[in-house]
């Protein structure tokens, strides 16, 4: 997640928990229902920044897992180069001394 989309993110979250708090701080109830409703707010909005944080963590160990294989994939073929080069250098030097000692 880049950083301007990791702002807003958080921006996003913190103006909905102020929202909410502000909300239910204004209401004409009694203190004992106020608190209740801040206390129910407070574990809606945990659940849903934690649900959230959970998706972007998914999302970022997907996109780690696409590195990791773009790479793995890249090794692969860089070990397939070398051992043709390998192969080739093997292949000519055995030849020079095959066709040097007739």
């Amino acid at each position: 997640m880049n950083k301007a989309t990791r702002n807003a993110f958080l921006g996003f979250i913190a103006g909905a928990a102020a929202g909410t708090l502000t909300g239910v701080l204004v209401a004409p109830d009694k203190g004992v229902k106020t608190r209740k409703k801040i206390s129910k707010k407070a574990k809606k909005m945990s659940k849903e920044i934690t649900d959230s944080v959970n998706e972007k963590v998914d999302d970022l160990k997907d996109q780690v897992n696409d590195v990791i294989d773009e790479m793995r994939t890249k090794a692969e073929k860089a070990e397939e180069k070398i051992m043709e080069k390998v192969n080739q250098k093997t292949n000519s030097a055995t030849e020079k001394a095959t066709t040097g000692n007739k």
